[in-house]
């Protein structure tokens, strides 16, 4: 059973009290933003600025503006914007590369990408964020994990684990219950480095209504991972369906510290390649809003009393 191994655990803020009671019998709050100060909390979160495009070649340059990301009234608001900006062509840990150091790229759109690396990681446990995700062809908003180092080799030999991706949300579509884009997604990414990479997810509806707060998560523990919305699971991963180049053992590359990111992008392949295809460039900017994010590790004298799905009433 999952046991605590993050790498940095923080007390909980006492405005998250109510979080420890509703997790269920056995877990242990280890990490948590309530998002109840005046700003971000650079004790926490990091940002990764550039216009790489994610190597998905989205059409958005990340920022540590407040204009694209600020606490507002409780909640993290991450805002896309439709406005040019040049920047950083490479993301950070490729800009030791001197001729990638200079390179510069424009995008038509700005947004803001925040990340846990550097500040916490967490090996198993249980991740909740509660989230309003925004609507439109060429969404993509993103709640996702990347290794705090590539112990096992480069992406995706190391891994990824995708809590929550969701594209073009509301947007018309032919196969979709209802007409419109209603679905979310839950993906691990191992394997090999690029390109010898590889992919296992699932899909499910997002419950009505589209522009509500949901609650998205995984309980991670060794050799499984369930993904869950609003409490209840719709996928579950275990050893046998991924591997790694890195080493022979069945739980990796799973079996390491992840940390947390949070982004919003515009465009690029999944999105544009689904709906209607492209971005529709009207309504912006464009919110995804994030009222907590919540972390919970089984505590060492719990036993089995750790649920599997942390199934809870929200």
């Amino acid at each position: 059973m999952m046991r605590a191994a993050a790498i940095l655990m923080l007390a909980a803020a006492p405005a998250a009290a109510a979080a420890q009671e509703g997790a269920g019998a056995g877990w242990r709050l280890v990490w948590s933003d309530e998002f109840d100060g005046a700003a971000i909390d650079r004790g926490k979160w990091d940002f990764d600025v550039d216009c790489w495009g994610g190597g998905n070649e989205e059409r958005q340059c990340y920022t540590d503006r407040p204009v694209n990301a600020a606490v507002r009234d409780g909640r993290l608001v991450i805002t896309a914007r439709k406005e040019a900006m040049t920047g950083p062509a490479f993301p950070l840990s490729q800009r030791g590369d001197p001729e990638k150091a200079k390179a510069l790229a424009t995008k038509a759109f700005t947004s803001a990408r925040l990340v846990t690396r550097g500040k916490a990681a967490w090996t198993f446990g249980k991740i909740e964020v509660r989230a309003k995700l925004p609507q439109g062809q060429g969404t993509w908003p993103a709640i996702w994990m990347l290794p705090e180092t590539n112990h096992y080799g480069g992406w995706a030999a190391s891994g990824e684990i995708d809590i929550l991706e969701a594209v073009n949300l509301g947007v018309r579509c032919d196969g979709c219950a209802g007409g419109v884009e209603n679905r979310i997604l839950g993906t691990l990414h191992f394997g090999g480095p690029w390109p010898e990479n590889r992919y296992k997810g699932d899909e499910t509806v997002l419950p009505a209504p589209l522009d509500a707060f949901h609650v998205f998560g995984i309980v991670w523990e060794k050799g499984k991972i369930v993904w869950t919305v609003d409490g209840k699971p719709y996928a579950t991963r275990v050893a046998s369906e991924w591997t790694t180049s890195g080493s022979s053992d069945p739980a990796a590359p799973f079996d390491r510290p992840f940390h947390l990111i949070l982004n919003l992008a515009v465009g690029g392949g999944l999105a544009e390649g689904r709906g209607i295809k492209g971005v529709d460039e009207s309504g912006y900017p464009k919110n995804m809003e994030i009222d907590w994010v919540r972390v919970w590790q089984c505590s060492d004298d719990a036993g089995s009393d750790c649920g599997s799905t942390g199934d809870q009433d929200e």
